[in-house]
C-alpha cells in the first residue's frame, strides 16, 4: 500500500504541520475506499520497480533520471514493460533509464512558456492543484523549490509520479497526494501556488479562485493556466454539452473577464504573460497514450473550431499576488 507517512514527518516541523491534525484522516479514508478497483493491481507493478539509484539526475532541462548505463537490456527492456502498464501517460515526457516515456502532452513546452514570468522558486514551498502525474512538480523542484505538494485525485496519476519518484532514489522533497482542492483546509502557508489546466473543469470557477488564495500565504504567487476564449471582460463561454469532447468544461472565460475574476477575489498585481493556441504538436496520441488527442477533438474542416464548433482551444497564462481583503465597510 502506497504510505504518506514520509510525508506527514516532512512537514511536522514546517508551517504546514498545522494541516497533520486533519490529513492523516482524509488521507486514511481514501486508502480504505480505493481497495479495490486498478490501485492494488498498480500497487504491485509499484513494488516490482527494484531499480539501481540513479548516478544522474536533471531536473533543470527536464527531467531525467538516469541515463540508462546502469540497466542491462534485459532490465531496460522489463522497466518499460512495467512503466508501460501504468498507460495512458498524459503529461511529461520522462526520461528514466534511457527510456523515453514520450507522453500526450508536450508539458516541457508549458513550463518553458511559464518559467520565465513566475517569481524565482528558490526555498519556496509550492502547491500544484490538479498535478497530474507531476511533471511540472519535478521541473519546479529543479528550479529550486524547497518542498513542492501536488494534489489531484486520480490513483493512476499518483502510481505514475510514485513509479519515478521510487526510481529517482525517493528522498527528494516533492510529493503527490490524492486530493481534490475542496477537500484541503486553509493552510495560507504556500508561497506559490500553481493551477493549470483546472479552472474549466471546476462548477465554481470563483469559488476554486477563493480555494487558491486560502492556500498562499500573504502576498504569495498564484499562477492560473486554463483555457480562454477572445473577448471583453464579459465574455464567457458555456458550453451546452460537451467541449472537445469532454463533458466536464463549464465555463471559459476572456482573458479580460478571468482578470476580473482574480480582483474579485483579492488578489492584485494581475497580469497576463502568455496566451497560446494549443497545437497537435504539443498535445497528440503517442505509444504511451493511445487514446484520442487533440486532432480527433477538433473540426476535421476547421482546426479553429472544435468538433462541436466552439472556438478551439486556446490557453492563457495568468500571474497575481495575494492581497488582505478590501471589502467595504457596512
Amino acid at each position: 500500500m502506497i504510505s504518506f507517512s514520509s510525508f506527514y514527518q516532512q512537514i511536522a516541523d514546517s508551517n504546514l504541520q498545522h494541516w497533520l491534525e486533519e490529513l492523516p484522516a482524509i488521507l486514511g479514508k481514501w486508502q480504505r475506499e480505493h481497495k479495490h478497483g486498478n490501485l492494488p493491481k498498480w500497487e504491485k507493478v509499484l513494488n516490482k520497480l527494484h531499480y539501481p539509484a540513479p548516478t544522474t539526475i536533471d531536473l533543470f532541462n527536464g527531467v531525467q533520471i538516469g541515463d540508462g548505463s546502469q540497466l542491462t537490456t534485459g532490465q531496460a527492456e522489463k522497466l518499460k514493460n512495467l512503466l508501460g502498464l501504468f498507460q495512458p501517460w498524459r503529461k511529461g515526457p520522462f526520461q528514466i533509464h534511457g527510456i523515453n516515456i514520450d507522453t500526450e502532452w508536450r508539458s516541457d513546452w508549458k513550463w518553458d512558456r511559464v518559467k520565465e514570468h513566475i517569481s524565482p522558486l528558490e526555498n519556496r514551498t509550492v502547491l500544484d492543484v490538479g498535478c497530474g502525474s507531476g511533471y511540472h512538480m519535478w521541473r519546479m523542484l529543479g528550479a529550486g523549490a524547497k518542498r513542492v505538494v501536488g494534489i489531484d485525485p486520480s490513483p493512476l496519476f499518483l502510481c505514475q509520479f510514485e513509479a519515478v519518484k521510487r526510481l529517482a532514489g525517493n528522498e527528494h522533497p516533492v510529493h503527490l497526494l490524492p486530493l481534490g482542492i475542496e477537500e484541503l483546509p486553509p493552510l495560507d502557508a504556500f508561497d506559490t501556488v500553481f493551477s493549470m489546466g483546472v479552472l474549466y473543469h471546476r462548477r465554481s470557477p470563483i469559488d476554486h479562485l477563493l480555494q487558491l488564495r486560502d492556500q498562499l500565504r500573504m502576498g504569495g504567487e498564484l499562477v492560473l493556466e486554463t483555457l480562454v476564449i477572445d473577448g471583453d471582460e464579459n465574455a464567457v463561454l458555456v458550453p451546452e454539452d460537451r467541449y472537445g469532447k469532454m463533458n466536464n468544461v463549464w465555463f471559459l472565460p476572456s482573458v479580460d473577464a478571468l482578470m476580473l475574476w482574480l480582483k474579485k477575489c483579492d488578489f492584485t498585481d494581475i497580469r497576463c504573460v502568455d496566451v497560446d493556441i494549443t497545437s497537435m504538436a504539443e498535445q497528440r496520441s503517442t505509444q504511451w497514450m493511445k487514446n484520442e488527442s487533440l486532432v480527433d477533438y477538433l473540426d476535421p474542416n476547421d482546426v479553429s473550431l472544435t468538433v462541436e464548433g466552439y472556438p478551439a482551444p486556446k490557453r492563457a497564462t495568468i500571474i497575481a499576488i495575494k492581497n488582505q481583503p478590501n471589502h467595504d465597510l457596512v
